[in-house]
Order: structure tokens, then C-alpha cells, then sequence
């Protein structure tokens, strides 16, 4: 019995001792886990009871212009943190802060029951926002120091600056090609807390200061930015287009002076525009530049020498290639001509021989050396390459088309790159926008010193296609770009526009590229006008822009009028006429009336009655100037007119009447005075209408 008893006890401890056996086992191998595989999460979550990592965020650099004055600020704003761990009651919280913050209560009561040691509730609030959240004093919420963006001249240069993410972020513009160097380095405070989420005295306090950011100096002049954007405003108001940019740069180093597009932004309230506004045309748009890439075309045939300037061709009005005629502008074509003259007047039929003279790997080496179909490296986002035919299958059509602006497209940041090549006898120039990088101090950090590309042509042709340019200005189609006292180049261009069944009818994009003074360029600039409504030719509405703008930018460098051309003006004073309206007189009538006010008339359409003119009516000129005379666009404004009586006047009296509200006429009858009119008195019409005027005599 006792020998029994013994085994049972026995037993007892043996089974004790092996369950004593596998908990020991299970613990170690539970703190082996622990010490071993989980210690990093353990410390960490340590941490996070204890330590507060409060971030302090770094202040972003400045943005000035090319003269110092500030384009781009950091100010001080208040933003909302909380601390989960310390918050007593998350409801009551949350429903304080939901009112003042205009958050989602739920959403907020949700987000601050999460075991985080951090989080953000609401990110750079204003002033008054942040006095109420003070004056509630709760548990676990706390303010902190932000910088929050912003521009001082609202919308000036938007596509240039681009605007800020809510963790001062570049998100377009420089302030994202430049973020790196602007965007500092952040900072933190660190506070350490006990159990019950009370400071600890004299425990852990650190406190990292942020490294503000460098500041960035741009090539950018605020006052021709103001200038170009200024022109801008009036051609939106006056030609009512898609859009419209302008870009004016230093030939000499390839510094971007101005660049303006319209419609635009406010980068201090991007978020409440369209992404389609923040879109920058002037570098990410390609279209078909038309007659203004003549002055590539020209460059390519001097420098090849393939064509002499006095040499002659004939323009019979069209001229065919591969079995597709080209047209030229001017009905009936231009006849004989220098190729001087085949520049001045833009003629198609010249253009198209000099393209096929120079052929296909002449051509394309220097579409390929002017930078056409590549990016220029511009530092800002989105740039577009452009689009060329692959050389390979240009056939000679397409060196045809391409010799007169058509089968290419080209970015307004490439062309008047191009252009600036040929003011800058001949050398290729990386365009800039920044000028220096540059510390708190004023230490210059990194210089951005001219980037020369290569040598597109020789500047002895350079210095030739320059001389023709300025003749176009003052004899061809660019005359409306003249500014008194200065000798101006440029060249005109006006390209229908292509979608999905090939060109599109009535839409246009009219542009002027030129630089001045032609020669010592200062500036090249670029003008272009997407869909403007009515007058669409370059000459027309782009040249006096390119001309409003280049005289204020001028006058603004202080660049000397040239006292020849001073002194030709003042001796021709005394010969000065009035240029008489002669708009919806028909072409005979037209020229007579003008060679009576001793003026000279060039037609360049093929209408029948005079839709514009250019100088415009009241223009003073001296004697003998040609008034080129537009035959096939009417004239449009905004609005409405409405047409007034015209009964009893006579014919040329109705023709100024309704031309001076932009209004055609189509007149009935040989008679000498008005007797009826289609619409009749009082009827509203857009401008650009036709009045239907019956002519006779009273005794009839």
C-alpha cells in the first residue's frame, strides 16, 4: 500500500515538474522573441509613449526678380496638432474643434482615437482660427508654427513661379524645378512625458532649429513682365483669342526677360482655377508657327548659299510639288521679286523654290542645329519637344510646306530661342530662367553663367538675315512693328490651326517674332495670338503688340534712339498726311482715293472691297507711304452694334459711317443717296455684319 502511494506521489511531481519544465520553456522562448525579434517595435513604442517629436517646419526661400524685388514670400501661420495619448474625452474634443475648424466631427473624433503619438488636424489656419483653439485650452491639441506661401503680386508671372503643396512642396513653375534648393530642411521640438502624459522636468527636451532654404534670384524683370502682361490683358479684351503668350528674352546670354500667357492664375489660390490654367503654353504647347519660321528658312538658304539676296523670282500665285499646289497669300501672287522682297512680303511660292533648293539633309541639319523637335532645357516643368516629320520620310512636299511654317510644330520657348540665335550673330543660347542661387546671407550658392549650345550659322549670315529682317519691319508686312527712333527686325506670321480632318476653317494663330535694335539686339521677343475672333493676319494684330511692348521695354533699358532715324522723322514732318479712311470702298475706289492724298496702296488680298487697312485712318505718314489695304477680313469688337439710319447719304458717307462700327456694306444702285438699308434702322448685328445699302436719286 505505502509502496503504491509512493508511485502515485511520484507521478504527481514528475508531472508538476514537467508542466514547471514547459512554462519555463514558453516564457523563455517568449522573451527570447521579445528580446530578439520584437525590441525594436518595443523601444519604439517606449518612445512614442514618452517622447513628443513635435515637427518645425523649415522657411522656404525667397523668389526675387533679376532687380531684387520679392516675387515669392513665406509667412508665418499657425497650424492644429494633436497628441492622441494625452486627449481625455476624443467626443467632447472633437466636437469643439469640428465647430471652429468647419472639419467632419465623426471623421475628427475618429482620428484623434487612434494610438498615434502625432497627428495633424488642420494645416495652416489663419489668425483669428488660431486665438479661438487657443482660448479652448484642450487636452492634447496643440499649435505650431508653419510657413505658408505667398506671392505679393497675385497673378504676375504665375507660370513662371508656379505655386505650393500644403507641406510647402513645389508643385509647378521654379518652385518645383527648384524645390531642392528652396524647400530647406525641416526641424523638430522633442519633449518626453511619464505614464499619466504629463511633462517630465528636467527629462529629455531637444530642440533641432530647421535650415531655411536658399533663395533663388530669376532672369526675370518684373517690370517687362508687367509690360508683356499688360499687352496681353488688351489683346484678350480686343481679339477675344483661345490665348495668347508673350516672351522676351536677352539675345546675348539667353536670359528670359518676360514670359506671360493668357488666361493665367493666382498662385496664392491655384486651387480654385482649373488645371488647364496652370498649364504653361509658352513651353508645353506646339503649334504650326507659319510664316514667322521663314527667318529659319532664311538662315538655312544664305548660309548654305543656295539663294542671293538680289536674286530674282517670280511668284505667278501658286506653284506646285508632288501634285499639291501651294497657294501664296496674295491672290494672283506677287510677280517678280528679289528674294529681299520674297521676305518682305512673306511670299509663299519664293519660300516653297528656296525649300526645295535646299533639300532634304540641308534643311533638316538646320532644323536640327536651331533645336527644333528637342527640348531647349529651360529650367521649367512640362517643356515639349515639339514635333518634326522624321527626316527619313520627308518627302518634298513636306520640305515645301515646311519651308513656309506648315508640317512642323514648334513651342514658343524654341522659336523665339531661334530667333535670339540669329540676333546673337549666330550662336545658339540655352534659355534661363534663374540667375543665382544664393544663401540668407546673400552668398551666391550657384551661378548660372550664359550656356552656349553651338553655332547655327556664320554671323556674317546672321548680320545678312538681320538686314532683311529690319526691311520687313520697314518696307514688308512687319510695318506695324515699327517703333519710331529705333531700327526694329521681325518677321510676321499667321498659320491656320490643324485638328483631326487637317485645317481647320476660321481658326488661326497670329504671331510676330523680331528683336530690336537690329543692330545691337538687346531683346528678341515673341508674340502669339491663338484663335483671336475677327482680324487674325500676324501684321495685323500681333505686330502692334510686338511694337507696344518692344517701345516700353526699350524706353525702360534705357536704350538710345538712333539719331538718324530721329532726324528723319523730324525733316519728313512737314510732309506728314492724314491717311483717309478708305475701308469698304471697293479696291478701284480705294487706291484712287489714296494716290489723291498722295499716299501709295498696296492690295494684299484678292477681295473686292476693303475690309482693313493698315496705317489705320488718321494716322499721320509721310508722303508716299504705302497703306497696305486688307480686302477679305472684316473688322471685329466685342458686342453688339446697332445700325443707325443711313437714308439720304451718300455712298462714301456710308461707307465711313459703318466702318466705323466695324460693319460692312454691299451696296445696290448707282444712285448718289441711300433710300434703303437691309436690316433696316435700329436692329442689333455683331460686328463684321453686312448692311445691304440701295442706292438712287431722290428725283427717281
Amino acid at each position: 500500500m505505502a509502496s503504491a502511494t509512493h508511485i502515485t506521489i511520484r507521478k504527481r511531481v514528475a508531472c508538476l515538474f514537467l508542466f514547471i519544465s514547459v512554462m519555463m520553456l514558453g516564457l523563455i522562448g517568449r522573451l527570447l522573441y521579445l528580446q530578439c525579434y520584437k525590441s525594436t517595435w518595443l523601444a519604439e513604442s517606449a518612445v512614442d509613449q514618452r517622447i513628443r517629436d513635435i515637427p518645425v517646419e523649415a522657411k522656404r526661400g525667397i523668389i526675387y526678380d533679376r532687380n531684387g524685388r520679392e516675387l515669392a514670400v513665406s509667412v508665418s501661420a499657425e497650424s492644429v496638432y494633436a497628441i492622441p495619448a494625452e486627449i481625455r474625452n476624443p467626443e467632447e474634443t472633437a466636437a469643439n474643434l469640428a465647430a471652429i475648424l468647419a472639419l467632419d466631427e465623426t471623421n475628427l473624433k475618429n482620428k484623434l482615437k487612434k494610438r498615434q503619438a502625432f497627428i495633424w488636424i488642420k494645416r495652416k489656419i489663419d489668425a483669428d482660427t488660431s486665438r479661438q483653439i487657443q482660448m479652448l485650452n484642450l487636452p492634447g491639441i496643440g499649435l505650431t508654427q508653419e510657413n505658408q506661401r505667398l506671392y505679393p503680386n497675385d497673378n504676375l508671372a504665375a507660370h513662371v513661379l508656379g505655386f505650393n503643396g500644403i507641406d510647402s512642396q513645389g508643385l509647378d513653375g521654379v518652385e518645383l524645378t527648384f524645390d531642392s534648393y528652396l524647400k530647406g530642411r525641416p526641424g523638430s521640438i522633442v519633449v518626453e512625458y511619464d505614464a499619466r502624459g504629463k511633462e517630465i522636468p528636467y527629462a529629455t527636451h531637444k530642440f533641432a532649429a530647421p535650415i531655411d532654404g536658399y533663395n533663388l534670384v530669376l532672369t526675370i524683370d518684373s517690370v517687362i513682365q508687367q509690360i508683356a502682361e499688360r499687352e496681353l490683358d488688351r489683346v484678350m479684351k480686343e481679339t477675344q483669342p483661345k490665348a495668347a503668350t508673350i516672351i522676351a528674352l536677352d539675345p546675348r546670354d539667353g536670359s528670359i526677360l518676360a514670359l506671360a500667357n493668357r488666361p493665367d492664375y493666382n498662385p496664392n489660390r491655384f486651387a480654385d482655377y482649373s488645371p488647364k490654367l496652370w498649364r504653361n503654353v509658352a513651353v508645353s504647347n506646339a503649334y504650326e508657327p507659319g510664316s514667322t519660321f521663314k527667318i529659319i528658312t532664311t538662315s538655312a538658304a544664305l548660309g548654305e548659299h543656295v539663294v542671293k539676296p538680289e536674286e530674282r523670282f517670280f511668284d505667278p500665285g501658286g506653284v506646285e510639288v508632288q501634285g499639291r499646289t501651294i497657294h501664296c497669300w496674295k491672290h494672283g501672287g506677287h510677280g517678280s521679286q528679289s528674294f529681299i522682297e520674297v521676305v518682305e512680303n512673306s511670299c509663299n511660292v519664293g519660300f516653297v523654290n528656296v525649300g526645295l533648293r535646299l533639300g532634304r539633309d540641308a534643311f533638316y541639319s538646320y532644323i536640327d542645329s536651331f533645336g527644333f523637335g528637342k527640348p531647349t532645357g529651360v529650367d521649367l516643368p512640362g517643356e515639349a519637344k515639339g514635333i518634326t516629320i522624321d527626316r527619313a520620310q520627308a518627302k518634298p512636299i513636306n520640305l515645301a510646306t515646311m519651308s513656309i511654317g506648315q508640317s512642323i510644330a514648334v513651342t514658343p520657348m524654341q522659336l523665339v530661342t531661334a530667333v535670339a540665335a540669329v540676333a546673337n550673330d549666330g550662336q545658339l543660347l540655352r534659355p534661363q530662367i534663374v540667375r543665382e542661387v544664393r544663401d540668407k546671407s546673400g552668398q551666391i550658392i550657384r551661378g548660372f553663367q550664359p550656356d552656349v549650345v553651338r553655332q547655327v550659322i556664320d554671323p556674317a549670315i546672321a548680320k545678312e538675315v538681320k538686314g532683311i529682317l529690319e526691311k520687313v519691319v520697314e518696307e514688308g508686312t512687319g510695318r506695324n512693328a515699327y517703333v519710331e527712333g529705333f531700327r526694329i527686325a521681325g518677321k510676321t506670321g499667321t498659320a491656320q490651326k490643324v485638328g483631326a480632318g487637317g485645317y481647320l476653317p476660321d481658326k488661326y494663330v497670329a504671331s510676330f517674332a523680331g528683336f530690336a535694335p537690329a543692330d545691337n539686339p538687346q531683346v528678341a521677343l515673341l508674340v502669339v495670338i491663338d484663335e483671336p475672333v475677327g482680324l487674325y493676319y500676324g501684321g495685323q494684330i500681333a505686330a502692334p503688340v510686338f511694337g507696344a511692348v518692344m517701345k516700353d521695354v526699350l524706353q525702360y533699358l534705357k536704350v538710345s534712339p538712333i539719331s538718324n532715324v530721329q532726324n528723319k522723322s523730324k525733316e519728313g514732318s512737314e510732309t506728314h498726311l492724314v491717311v483717309p479712311s478708305v475701308i469698304n470702298l471697293n479696291v478701284n475706289d480705294a487706291v484712287k482715293e489714296l494716290q489723291k492724298a498722295g499716299l501709295g496702296a498696296r492690295v494684299e488680298e484678292s477681295g473686292d472691297r476693303i475690309a482693313d487697312q493698315i496705317p489705320k485712318p488718321g494716322s499721320r505718314v509721310p508722303l508716299g507711304t504705302n497703306v497696305l489695304l486688307y480686302t477679305l477680313t472684316p473688322r471685329y469688337t466685342a458686342g453688339e452694334v446697332t445700325i443707325p439710319d443711313l437714308t439720304g447719304h451718300s455712298p462714301r458717307e456710308v461707307a465711313d459711317i459703318l466702318a466705323d462700327l466695324g460693319i460692312g456694306v454691299t451696296p445696290v444702285g448707282k444712285g448718289e443717296k441711300a433710300m434703303k438699308q437691309d436690316p433696316p434702322p435700329g436692329n442689333k448685328v455683331i460686328p463684321g455684319t453686312s448692311v445691304t445699302v440701295y442706292f438712287g436719286d431722290s428725283g427717281t
